[in-house]
Parts: C-alpha cells; structure tokens; sequence
C-alpha cells in the first residue's frame, strides 16, 4: 500500500499522520487535553444602546423578563485576537432569526478574559468598547432595517454573522448566513462595498431570492472563514450541506481572493460524521493547516458530539474529502485541577473530566503552538446547556493539548 507521510510536526500538531491514497487515517486523539483556564462572561450583561428583544414575546424566557433595556452581549460566533490579552467577539444576529432580531444591532465586542487557573485568577471577563457595522455610504443595494436613518446601523434584521477575519490593512471580512454574502467593512465596520454573493447558492433568507427556489437550508451558511497566513485568500466555509448535494454529509469550502474581491473558483470538501452535524468554526494555523469545530445539535445531558479537527488543504482521501485529526473531544476534557469547580446546583459537566455541552460552539483561536482558545455561542436567553434551569453563559477556556509542553 503506497503511502505519503505529513511529517513531524512540533507543539500542538506534534503527531505523525499517515495518509494512503485510498483511505483516510481514523480520527484518534493524538493528546489527551486538559483544562488550562476557564472564564466566564454572565448571560445577563449588557451594553449601551436600545431596547432590545422586543419581538420575542411577554416572556419572560428562560426566568429572563422581556424585553431588554438595552443590548446584550451575547451570541458569539467568533473571536480575533485583539492583542494584550484582549480579544475581539463577534455577536451572531442577535435572538435566532431574522424576523425576531431588527432590534439586535450587529457589534464585534473587545472583551478581556481573566483566566481561571492552576494559580489562581478572578474566571471574570471584562467588557469594553466595541465596533458597530454601518451602512452610512449606501452600500447595500436593498432596503435595512434602518433604511431612513443617517447612522443606518446594520441589525440582526439584515444579516446574520457567523464568522469575521481581519486583513492586514486593518479591514474586516464578516461572513454572512442570509445570502449567503461576504461583508467589507473598514476597521471601524463602516461597510465598504455592497455583499459579496456566493454564486448559485441562495437559503431562505437572501433578500434577493425572488420566484427562486433557495439550495441552501435556512441558518447553513457561512458559519466558519479561515483566511490564509498572507491574508490574501478567504475561505469561507458552509455550515451545512446544499439541498441538491446527493451526499449530505458534504461541506464545502471556497476561496475568496481579497485582491480582486472575487470567488477563485477552487473549493474543498469536507466530510462530517453525519448528516446532521454543523460546523462551528473554520480558523487558520498556517499557510496549509486549519482546525474545524464540528457538532451535534445536543445541549445538556442530550450532547454527544462536539469535536475540533486539524486539516491540511494538501492532504485529502481517495475520495477527495480532507483528511480529519481529531484534536480534542469538547465533552471530554481534563479537569486535573478542579479550575472549573465549584459550580452551581445543577450544573452539568464541571469537574474532571470538564465537559463543553453547549449547543453551539462557534469560536475557537490558536492562542500557542499548544492551546486552543474555545468560546461557546449562548444564544441568551434560549440556551440551557450548562444548566436546565438557567441560561446559559458565555464561557472562554483555554484547552491545552499537549500537557508535557507545560514542563
């Protein structure tokens, strides 16, 4: 049997995979991860602005009464390093849907985490400025939910963000999953051009659907982009399968170059588990290699897959699918030092080992060559993962993946 060898890679990638040209490698753990740090941002935080959460019903949801008086910080869906310990989380569109979230204004949160450790540390997360995406200048070609205002702030009405990158010129690129589209904006979120569209695919709530019949499900778009070392190509990634893929366990990933602002026409194919595992995250180690958070739709006790995958775009199987390493096992986590005790009554995966059961998880950042940063998405105040009877959080741990590089 012929095979082609990876390579010894050093730090957090340091295992040797083997690849055939037939098969794929099985998905084992290369380490056993462990529990490094744990912070955590309470479900009932809010930041300046208007009333929000208004079309959600009498409530109250969850024990939280409606609606809200101003907006929450919730709903990340994913993270830039911001530098000094400082990050950039980027709330999704707001309370689920398009028709409930005109009220959630879309913002990129500067939050600073202080690690609960081995040694000590609040488990606090402080909350600071934050970004804004506009549409002062116009430019997308159809109505807003703020259409008539001169501030034109963009709402969860209008798009739904997944995932955001950063170019080196200091622009934002946000992904978008109502078209699906591509966003621009400065490094203030003044957008820059009109939404980039994803060519032949359209889901339910792209604005420019008309008498078409859509090929991609409602909230499947464009939940992960990576961007590559030289931040000249985007890769944004599908959450879910298209309506017309006669395998539907396929996820595809394009290429988007930044220069010319035009798809390249390349993709890649990636296989999940099952058919109805998403993906929550698609981020960039390298020039070659990334790591892809794929779940189930389980939160609680009823969580049974939540997984992060290392993959390689030069390495795929005979069938053309990337090859997957499995890196770490969110429900199953070590928790040697107790940092994630003491919880509260009802709590449902704290101790060891530490368990992320959260029904999306959409957020994870390379902080080193060995830890991994992980952000839940809470989706305040629906998400009862932690807890059944309490809302949950928005939790920030730093899983280290290989514990002999700690010595």
């Amino acid at each position: 049997m012929q095979m082609r060898r990876l390579g010894l890679v050093s730090g957090l990638f340091g295992a040797l995979l083997l690849i055939t040209t037939a098969t794929a490698a099985p998905a084992v753990p290369v380490v056993q991860p462990r529990l490094e740090g744990r912070a955590v941002l309470p479900a009932a935080t809010f930041a300046p602005g208007p009333v929000s959460g208004t079309l959600l019903g009498p409530g109250p949801i969850n024990g939280i009464s409606l609606p809200f008086p101003s907006q929450p910080v919730q709903g990340f869906s994913a993270v830039l390093d911001a530098g000094n310990g400082t990050f950039w989380a980027m709330a999704d569109n707001g309370f689920g849907n398009k028709a409930n979230s005109p009220d959630f204004l879309l913002r990129m949160y500067r939050v600073k985490p202080e690690f609960k450790t081995a040694s000590g540390g609040s488990g606090s997360v402080e909350v600071g400025q934050f970004i804004q995406l506009s549409d002062p200048e116009r430019r997308v070609p159809w109505p807003i939910v703020q259409e008539t205002s001169s501030e034109r702030l963009l709402t969860g009405g209008d798009f739904d963000l997944e995932s955001v990158r950063q170019t080196p010129n200091g622009n934002f690129w946000f992904g978008d999953e109502f078209g699906p589209f591509l966003l621009h904006t400065d490094a203030n979120g003044r957008l820059l051009d009109a939404p980039f569209p994803l060519p032949g695919v359209k889901s339910p709530d792209n604005p420019t659907l008309g008498s078409e019949t859509p090929n991609l499900p409602r909230s499947r778009g464009f939940e992960g982009m990576a961007i590559s070392a030289d931040g000249a190509t985007l890769y944004p990634m599908l959450e879910g399968a298209l309506t017309t893929d006669p395998d539907q366990r396929r996820r595809i990933i394009y290429e988007f170059d930044v220069a010319s602002k035009r798809y390249t026409g390349v993709t890649h194919q990636y296989r999940v588990e099952d058919p109805s595992y998403a993906i929550g995250d698609f981020t960039p180690l390298d020039r070659n290699r990334f790591v892809i958070i794929e779940r189930d739709g389980g939160q609680g006790t009823a969580a049974q897959f939540k997984r992060i995958f290392l993959v390689d775009l030069r390495l795929t199987d005979a069938e053309g699918f990337l090859v997957k390493l499995n890196l770490v096992d969110l429900l199953n986590i070590g928790d040697p030092n107790g940092i994630s005790l003491p919880g509260q009554p009802g709590d449902i995966g704290l101790g060891d080992p530490f368990s992320f059961p959260f029904v999306t998880i959409e957020s994870v950042l390379p902080l080193d060559r060995s830890r991994l940063l992980v952000i839940n998405d809470n989706n305040f105040p629906f998400s009862l993962g932690r807890n059944p009877q309490r809302p949950d959080n928005n939790e920030f741990i730093i899983i280290q993946l290989d514990p002999r590089q700690r010595r």
